[in-house]
């Protein structure tokens, strides 16, 4: 039987943590979700001032991202290509989720929605490189 690194509690405080910092540094105010790797929450932050959408934005980007194992820029990046059948498929096609991976195996994503995407996606980063 196969043996896989998970998400812990502590793991999503330290990535949370590490968001959060990235978003107030830039004064930023956006919701930072997290998930396993089947794409259920895990944790959610709605800073002050992020809109309600958001949290159900910032969700489906991580779960985007968590159960196709790639970031959503891909897919954006894909329908901006002209492959335009994806927008069929159950995923969040906006920058702004990221798979976290150990080694081959996805453990997880985290989804942010509340500035530019490419902003959302920098506060993912952040949260990844927290984990070291």
């Amino acid at each position: 039987m196969k043996t896989k690194p998970c998400l812990t509690l502590d793991d999503c405080k330290k990535i949370a943590a590490a968001c959060e910092a990235e978003a107030v540094k830039n004064k930023w105010n956006v919701t930072i979700s997290i998930l396993d790797d089947g794409g259920h929450l895990l944790w959610l932050m709605r800073m002050d001032g992020s809109t309600p959408a958001n949290a159900q934005i910032a969700t489906e980007k991580g779960r985007s991202a968590a159960i196709s194992r790639r970031s959503t820029k891909s897919w954006e990046d894909r329908i901006a290509a002209g492959r335009h059948a994806i927008l069929k498929m159950p995923v969040l096609p906006v920058q702004g989720g990221l798979p976290i991976m150990v080694g081959s195996d996805c453990v997880g994503a985290i989804g942010v929605s509340g500035v530019q995407s490419h902003e959302d996606e920098q506060i993912c980063q952040a949260g990844i490189n927290a984990l070291g």
